[in-house]
């Protein structure tokens, strides 16, 4: 045969792959589509939970321990003639508060509270007594806090005096009571005996006497004077908690400019 005519055969092993290759085309172009792949929901970013922890964290507090002392000046006077349960007072701090060597109350501080009791003083017996209860105060810078502090001594001017609870008392009179006694006595001795000799005496002394209990037992004994400008050092009587970022100062402060009270004798009967 000539090369013209000849059947050109192609090798097996030749079309076996090409049909191999040829039958998962086919099943490619017939097979269903192929489900997507799931989508994943994002997430918050990656510094959000940090930051919400941030946001909702507690600021870091100082202790401002039981016990510390707090110089007081009073800005509005207070009696016992007229004072009674739930008057307000009112009072400012003469001197910075430090703890470990930081300012944390800065000299005019504002601080309010309350009278809880006041007493007037017996015509026989009794002292005059009131009892201050201090609630507030506000920081130079606004900030706010609550408290709880007594007074632990008192410059009233006078011969008052605290107790271990914080109540101020008005000074005693029975050292004068027996002075005004004493001198109504004699001078109705003297009276007395100058009239009618020494019956005359006995008897004035007895009238003397009679006249120095009366004035005694109509008269009051001193009231409890808090006067403008009075100053009190007062005690915390539980602790005080300030928030670190808010009670920053650097300056000591300035109280108002406010004079003392005069002192004040302890009055005697005529």
């Amino acid at each position: 045969m000539t090369s013209r005519g000849r059947l050109h055969l192609l090798p097996l092993g030749f079309l076996s792959a090409a049909l191999a290759c040829s039958a998962p085309l086919g099943a490619q172009s017939t097979a269903p589509d192929a489900a997507p792949p799931p989508v994943q929901q994002a997430g918050p970013p990656a510094d959000a939970a940090h930051t919400t922890g941030t946001s909702s964290a507690t600021p870091q507090r100082i202790l401002v321990p039981v016990g510390t002392h707090i110089p007081l000046v009073l800005h509005n006077g207070v009696s016992t003639r007229s004072a009674k349960p739930g008057d307000p007072i009112y009072l400012e701090t003469v001197y910075p508060i430090l703890v470990d060597g930081r300012i944390l109350i800065p000299a005019g501080s504002y601080v309010s509270g309350e009278i809880t009791e006041a007493k007037r003083p017996g015509r026989v017996k009794g002292r005059g007594e009131i009892m201050l209860r201090l609630t507030n105060m506000i920081l130079p810078n606004g900030y706010a806090v609550s408290l709880l502090a007594i007074p632990n001594e008192a410059s009233t001017g006078g011969a008052d005096s605290v107790d271990s609870e914080g109540k101020i008392k008005g000074n005693t009179t029975k050292a004068n009571d027996a002075k005004t006694i004493g001198t109504t006595t004699a001078g109705g001795a003297t009276i007395g005996a100058i009239t009618g000799g020494g019956k005359g005496a006995g008897i004035g002394a007895g009238v003397g006497a009679a006249v120095g209990l009366a004035a005694v037992l109509l008269t009051r004994g001193p009231e409890v004077e808090l006067p403008r400008g009075t100053t009190l050092d007062v005690m915390l009587d539980r602790p005080l908690y300030l928030d670190a970022s808010r009670a920053q100062f650097t300056d000591p402060g300035r109280a108002t400019s406010l004079a003392g009270p005069p002192s004040r004798e302890v009055r005697t009967y005529p």
